[in-house]
């Protein structure tokens, strides 16, 4: 049995809104498909033969902030495939407005399905990815995606 006092011993299943991926100095100085790489609990969300032995995670939500300048004309998109396929899109296309100082942050909008009802399953994905739509030159932000793990 775990020991009681030290909440490292936990695992996310003992947590609701458990940081899920994250990214650090994320570059948004120039646009493309899988800009960053954001590896659902660090790469170790379960792939089985199917989603239902799989592993699932419900996202709720995702924030940028620590931006190294202004980047309010920059737009992001966060994705299940490194394609760019906007359909696959976790966050559509976002102008991130807010962050107009160092000291900013923004939650970004989930798309539907996953908002209200949808999982990200092992299956599928083990990664989300970010795509920047428009660059802001020597740009970086911190992304962090949170959520509760279904099964790890």
């Amino acid at each position: 049995m775990a020991n009681l006092d030290a909440v490292a011993q936990n695992t996310p299943v003992s947590f609701g809104n458990f940081v899920l991926a994250s990214a650090s100095q994320v570059s948004l100085g120039s646009t493309g498909n899988a800009v960053v790489s954001l590896p659902i609990l660090l790469g170790g969300l379960t792939v089985g033969g199917s989603t239902s032995s799989s592993g699932q995670v419900i996202l709720r939500r995702i924030t940028v902030q620590n931006a190294n300048a202004n980047v309010a004309l920059g737009n992001v998109s966060i994705l299940t495939t490194n394609d760019g396929n906007t359909s696959n899109a976790v966050v559509a296309a976002t102008l991130l407005s807010n962050l107009t100082a160092v000291d900013k942050f923004q939650d970004l909008t989930i798309a539907s399905p996953y908002a209200a009802s949808t999982t990200i399953n092992g299956y599928n994905t083990q990664a989300l990815y970010l795509k920047v739509n428009t660059a802001v030159a020597n740009a970086t932000v911190d992304i962090k995606i949170f959520g509760d793990t279904v099964s790890g």
